[in-house]
């Protein structure tokens, strides 16, 4: 591909702007008034709780009924994502500037003295902007989970385009299942993620699914088992660990393995995944991460982009919350590393 060519793939067109514009009204509308469980978030420092509506998976199971209606009386096209890949990517990334130049500006203009929209101002203007200032910023009352429903989106756009054009594989397949899995998986548990800190919004499905589009990878059986016992260890302690932590949130004496937890300081859980590493839900998540690329073969660095980049996100993001953890917790935490020594993984981190 020439670079003129390049260029004008990218350059947002009418078209992607309208497919984006429609994706965030609908997550609007869909996320206000479909009945869910009204889950209240974490305490915050001024001690008001945000509550969330966890209508999610009604919400993405509508969508796609919506989509498939629309495909079937010709009003859309299901590969309306695939086809226009590069030129979505530029205009979802243009949108994202807009969305946080916005909520910078909404930040800085809030007199509100909550911790939610309460502006926290350093004075430089890339660190404000590229961090955010206020704690729960809203904006059109769309919610994080519509990463979650995107990615769905684009992996089944390059599912149908890979059916039309005749090259469906085991690997494609395989992709296909742990995405799906993973996202709905997600839905169905959507009140857990109201507790964590986890990069909902950060998912790279289109490359992968992209990736498997244009590069013909052949998986021998022997593969495939250990592509899916990855994706099984991680899928365990991932939501295991997860799950573990929002239900000790909730009641502290709920059994843990079959046991009553084991707590340092009345406040930090040392019972099951916790107390096996500092961040095993971080491991779990990276074992996802491998699983997805791992259906792309080991021909090219490129499908191992987004392990490998949240590897760096994830101990980055490790070692942030340790110096909150010390500086919050003080003695309590000191005695919580000396009994759960390891951060990510045993032995190793």
């Amino acid at each position: 591909m020439d670079l003129g060519l390049l260029l004008n793939t990218l350059t947002p067109s009418w078209n992607s702007v309208a497919i984006l514009a429609a994706f965030f009204v609908y997550l609007a509308i869909a996320g206000s008034i479909l009945p869910g469980k009204i889950v209240p978030g974490v305490t915050l420092q001024d001690n008001t709780r945000l509550s969330y509506r966890c209508n999610g998976l009604v919400s993405l199971l509508l969508l796609i009924a919506l989509i498939g209606v629309a495909a079937k009386i010709n009003v859309l096209s299901l590969t309306a994502i695939s086809d226009r890949g590069l030129d979505l990517l530029s205009t979802t990334f243009l949108f994202s500037v807009l969305v946080t130049l916005l909520l910078y500006a909404s930040g800085r203009t809030s007199r509100s003295q909550g911790s939610s929209l309460k502006p926290h101002i350093t004075g430089n203007l890339i660190h404000d902007w590229w961090f955010g200032i206020q704690l729960n910023p809203q904006f059109l009352g769309i919610d994080l989970k519509a990463g979650m429903m995107g990615w769905l989106l684009i992996n089944l756009s390059v599912l149908a385009r890979s059916i039309e054009d005749g090259t469906l594989d085991r690997s494609m397949i395989l992709f296909q299942l742990f995405s799906t899995f993973y996202i709905l998986d997600y839905f169905v548990h959507e009140e857990y993620m109201t507790s964590t800190w986890d990069i909902i919004a950060e998912r790279l499905g289109f490359m992968l699914g992209w990736w498997l589009l244009h590069n013909k990878v052949e998986l021998t059986t022997a593969a495939v088992i250990a592509n899916c016992f990855v994706f099984i260890m991680g899928y365990l302690v991932f939501r295991g660990a997860n799950k573990q932590k929002h239900v000790f949130k909730k009641n502290p004496k709920a059994l843990i393995w079959g046991r009553p937890p084991k707590v340092i300081g009345g406040k930090l859980l040392v019972s099951g995944y916790w107390g096996i590493a500092r961040h095993c839900n971080y491991l779990g998540d990276l074992l996802l991460a491998f699983s997805f690329s791992l259906p792309c073969g080991i021909s090219s660095p490129v499908p191992y982009f987004y392990p490998i980049y949240l590897l760096i996100l994830l101990i980055w993001r490790e070692r942030r919350d340790e110096a909150r953890c010390a500086e919050k917790y003080r003695e309590i935490w000191a005695e919580y590393r000396q009994v759960v020594p390891w951060r990510i993984l045993p032995y190793v981190y």
